[in-house]
């Protein structure tokens, strides 16, 4: 072996020793942040957040299904005592009476700072008149029993009125004192985490627990038969995790082992075998590396995309091997390096363009590309040659090429059959252009339909905030957010008598702000005074008012009483609904005010911005939100895909300098976008952001095949050793890309069905339309 064999073998072990240093260093992700946009808008701010950390990403819904009534109602108490003091559960809710006892009690103990109905007026003579024959209308119904023994404490109600707001919106069904499902036949429960929706190894080890201390309490006599089903933000996040580790190791290894059975079947020597794999590892561990010091976080979907480009990766030494053969390294350099270096180049527009993405999922994935596709590149260019030393190359290329010659030559008698095809698929394309792009975001979630199913089942059971649509407020401190939340809720309050939306949530309900504390405080008469219109509003009244002696005593205590703070609400339950509308940030503070609709009503979406114009309040539709988002990452990727394909024409017109050679570069790789597209919707598919990206690295990637085709148009042959390596190359490619189609992850699987077929079809009509030169 060489000195300049042993050199360059010290130089790659020595980059790729620092490569896995740094590989180990890196952190990945798999949760939804590969969708979510980098600079976002105001409300799209909003949006990222509920997904990241917003109360509703860390509820975690339960149904317990099998057995009798009792029987599940059983499981659900034991699976709750079991959880409800866990560190992994902010609370834990099936609906048991005494879950509410804590919180009532504090309501009833601070109603007089929390009611919003304690105003001045509300003590006059008029008020307790009125507000007392209301209580004792209330004890004529089923829900004023519950309230009977607390009539001589709160005749005026107050804690009617707050207690109704510890169950706004649709409740759930009850059987044997638990929640249940609408049709009876299940047990519910309703979970918060205290790990963040965005942090997957929190919500993982949340639900395995629950299923652990599930096990456990049904393994008593009669329960075994009960089942628990799950969903979630959280569930979702941690299958989708374990989905695309599964499929990136599955997807590669499949990848690995075909392209292994057919560079075993060409190159028939372990030797080349193992040589091809220095570039393939070099641009895989540079493409990671790369993506981690830059971004930070290398998210999985971006690794699976990797797998594809093996395929892309193992071009360039095919190229060398198998074109070297006969003409050695000095003359491949000098005559084909050119060529595979404008293709090269080609494909580092191609990915380029998804640099400048907004869409950090696309931005992503063109630094990888890039990264991986120009480190392989040089490496077979710089290092490869020396690696392999001097007459390693393919003993029966020509051979092996010659097979693929009558194709080549009988290629052009396909121009008006395939030209044909094209005119189908671009009247067709024409004829459905309103009915190409799938309209929303969801094309790329990893929830099956199952799922979906199940979660909206699950949350129409038990009510579940969907927290479509809210009011959001910022502030500097967590006293100014609190007084903007009471100014917004004034509207709000109104909208809600009005019958426009069924009802609101606000941090305030729980944790009033100092200064409406002080008002509601300073509302309240002295003893003399309160006795003295007590017994004048109690006047032929059912209800004697020394008898109300305890109302005096309350009344006068909340005089005394010092303020509510946060930390007063510890251990009631009502902190974590705080805390769940009322979020610190780095800038300050922000207020969430979801929206209810009215029953049978959708939220009046222009009533409710005028109704809080001049408030400081932002509405936000989260759904109309994500609608949009998809549309500008659509708008966005479309003017990326144009600026990618004309940076292509650009300099390929500077490098080839004839327009008829420009144009039988290029057509090809058209006509193989257009008849992609028109299959992938005849067949059912609604293309998608993704579908997109991988028409534009067709271009990228058929662009290296309709080069080495351009040199006819010089006219110069194609040896048979070329032949060989190109058709290898393009099947390489699109096994890299065409295994991605059996992925169950949108994105690698859009990549898979539009790259795989779409290179074949470059490569077919490259040979088909390529412009040969006449002989002289």
């Amino acid at each position: 072996m060489t000195r300049s064999f042993w050199q360059a073998l010290v130089v790659w072990l020595g980059a790729m020793a620092i490569g896995v240093v740094l590989l180990l260093n890196t952190r990945f992700s798999a949760d939804v942040s590969f969708f979510l946009p980098s600079r976002p808008t105001a409300e799209q701010s909003v949006m990222v957040d509920q997904l990241r950390e917003g109360a509703v990403s860390r509820l975690l819904m339960l149904s317990i299904a099998g057995g009798d009534a009792k029987q599940r109602a059983d499981a659900s108490r034991a699976l709750r005592a079991s959880l409800a003091g866990n560190e992994a559960f902010a609370t834990v809710q099936n609906g048991e009476s005494e879950a509410l006892d804590t919180a009532r009690d504090f309501l009833l103990d601070h109603r007089y700072l929390l009611s919003s109905a304690v105003t001045p007026e509300h003590f006059s003579v008029e008020g307790l008149r009125s507000a007392v024959n209301n209580s004792i209308d209330l004890l004529s119904s089923s829900a004023g029993l519950l309230f009977k023994p607390f009539l001589a404490r709160d005749p005026t109600g107050e804690l009617v009125e707050l207690v109704s707001g510890l169950g706004a919106g649709v409740q759930p069904n009850e059987r044997e004192g638990v929640w249940a499902s609408r049709d009876g036949e299940r047990a519910m429960l309703i979970l918060q985490t205290h790990a963040l929706g965005s942090d997957t190894d929190g919500q993982a080890a949340a639900i395995d627990l629950i299923r652990e201390r599930f096990a456990e309490a049904t393994r008593q006599s009669g329960l075994e038969a009960l089942t628990l089903e799950m969903s979630g933000p959280g569930l979702f996040a941690v299958r989708a995790r374990a989905t695309i580790q599964e499929e990136v190791a599955r997807l590669s290894l499949m990848s690995s082992v075909i392209l292994a059975i057919l560079l075993g079947f060409v190159y028939r020597r372990a030797r080349l075998m193992l040589l091809t794999l220095v570039p393939v590892l070099s641009g895989t561990l540079a493409a990671i590396v790369t993506v981690g010091l830059v971004h930070g976080t290398v998210f999985g979907i971006t690794v699976g995309f990797g797998a594809a480009l093996i395929g892309e990766a193992v071009d360039y030494a095919i190229y060398y091997f198998v074109q070297s053969g006969r003409m050695g390294m000095s003359s491949w350099r000098e005559q084909y390096w050119p060529t595979i270096r404008l293709g090269v180049l080609t494909s580092l527009l191609g990915f380029g363009a998804l640099l400048f993405s907004g869409f950090p999922g696309l931005a992503q994935l063109g630094l990888y590309a890039i990264s991986g596709v120009l480190t392989a590149a040089l490496v077979t260019r710089y290092l490869l040659p020396h690696l392999a030393g001097p007459g390693v190359h393919l003993n029966d290329g020509a051979r092996q090429g010659r097979v693929l010659r009558p194709l080549v030559e009988r290629a052009g008698t396909l121009r008006w059959p395939l030209l044909a095809v094209v005119l189908v698929a671009g009247a067709y394309l024409v004829q459905n252009r309103n009915e190409l792009w799938y309209p929303n975001l969801s094309a790329l979630s990893t929830v099956t339909q199952a799922e979906g199913e199940l979660d909206a089942r699950l949350r129409g059971d038990l009510g579940a905030p969907d927290a479509r649509y809210m009011a959001v407020i910022t502030a500097p401190d967590r006293e100014s957010a609190l007084q903007a939340a009471e100014r917004a809720g004034a509207p709000l309050r109104r909208l809600v008598e009005d019958g426009h939306i069924g009802g609101f949530d606000t941090p305030a309900r729980f944790l009033p702000s100092e200064a409406m504390q002080n008002a509601r405080r300073a509302s309240l008469p002295t003893l003399e005074e309160l006795d003295a219109r007590l017994r004048t509003a109690l006047v032929d009244a059912p209800i004697p008012a020394d008898r109300l002696q305890p109302f005096l005593d309350d009344v006068r205590a909340a005089r005394a009483s010092a303020n509510l703070t946060r930390q007063d609400l510890d251990g009631t339950g009502l902190g974590l609904a705080v805390d769940a509308l009322l979020l610190q940030r780095a800038q300050g503070w922000s207020v969430l005010l979801p929206l209810r609709p009215a029953p049978d009503k959708d939220i009046p979406v222009e009533e409710v911005r005028a109704a809080l114009a001049g408030s400081g309040a932002l509405f936000v539709d989260l759904k109309g939100e994500f609608d949009t988002l998809y549309g500008d990452y659509i708008d966005e990727a479309i003017v990326l895909s144009l600026a990618g394909f004309a940076a292509i024409v650009v300099v390929l017109a500077f490098v080839l300098r004839s327009p008829a050679r420009l144009l039988g570069v290029m057509l090809p790789l058209v006509m193989a976008v257009m008849v992609v597209v028109a299959g992938l919707h005849v067949s059912g598919v609604r293309l998608h952001l993704l579908h997109l990206v991988g028409l534009l690295l067709t271009v990228a990637v058929g662009s290296n095949y309709t080069l080495f085709f351009d040199r006819l148009a010089l006219g110069e042959t194609l040896d048979d050793e070329t032949l060989l390596s190109i058709g290898v190359a393009s099947f390489t490619t699109a096994i890299g890309f065409g295994v991605l189609a059996w992925s169950s992850v949108p994105v690698l699987h859009a990549l898979g069905i539009t790259v795989g077929p779409g290179a074949v079809l470059a490569l077919i009509l490259s040979a088909a339309f390529a412009v040969r030169k006449p002989a002289p």
